[in-house]
């Protein structure tokens, strides 16, 4: 199974994705505007793998002019359903269909690690204008939670991936596995967490990639193992979910 052909399956799962993904901790904006040195509001941004909007609705609350940018069509569907007032184009970070120097921010939620950044660091810098920056963030898992330690574990197992190294890379490893080891950046981690209906909790793990390409059979046999065990565990039927967002800020040199 290729990147590619996981990245192309959320397609498939748009609707459930919209409906039970998590968001955003409002500091993630905050420390994007404090390395960027002005705020967001009137800021031109665009938002690559936008997905449904997530990221892109939390940028327009803070009042950024924001484009996504997004090569899928069941994600854009359900984007336009969500925010039909953004602009939406189809294209992926890879070769963005942009003007140079037209951007101010570049954001990147939960999607860098879909694009080759040989092509997609490049077209960054390309797009941003004198003074802009690259921001990249992801939800990861608190480690430190022992049931949510030992779900990873077995969502590993279950769909056939090595052990993960659960240690977080320090910052100039996390800079380089991001293909980003030779620009300035900062990096900030903010832990938040939601507390949800365990279907929602389950909609959201098998709305990832890895069950999205594991089939229908598969993931049912997973969905009822793991409502089983977990309604042991939270027995009134809510979950608490707990995130660290790690995020990276690289300005233009």
């Amino acid at each position: 199974m290729t990147s590619a052909s996981r990245a192309r399956s959320f397609d498939l799962a748009a609707a459930q994705y919209a409906a039970n993904r998590p968001s955003y901790p409002p500091g993630v904006l905050l420390a994007v505007e404090e390395v960027l040195g002005r705020h967001l509001k009137g800021a031109r941004v665009a938002d690559v793998g936008a997905g449904t909007g997530i990221g892109t609705a939390l940028l327009r609350e803070r009042g950024a002019d924001v484009v996504a940018v997004e090569p899928g069509d069941g994600m854009i569907a359900e984007f336009r359903r969500a925010l039909p007032d953004v602009p939406v184009v189809r294209g992926d970070g890879n070769a963005l269909p942009l003007a140079d120097l037209s951007c101010d921010l570049i954001t990147y939620a939960q999607a860098w690690h879909w694009t080759d950044t040989s092509r997609s660091v490049p077209e960054a810098l390309r797009v941003l204008r004198p003074g802009g920056a690259l921001a990249l963030w992801w939800n990861t898992t608190a480690a430190d939670v022992a049931w949510i330690d030992e779900q990873d574990a077995r969502v590993a197992h279950w769909c056939g991936v090595g052990p993960k190294d659960r240690r977080r890379p320090e910052t100039v490893r996390a800079g380089r596995l991001a293909g980003l080891a030779e620009l300035p950046l900062t990096r900030r981690l903010l832990r938040w967490s939601r507390t949800v209906p365990l279907d929602t909790h389950l909609a959201n793990l098998t709305s990832h990639s890895a069950f999205l390409v594991l089939g229908e059979a598969r993931t049912r046999e997973f969905l009822a193992a793991e409502r089983e065990l977990l309604s042991g565990l939270f027995p009134d039927g809510t979950v608490e979910e707990t995130y660290v967002v790690d995020l990276l800020v690289v300005p233009k040199p």
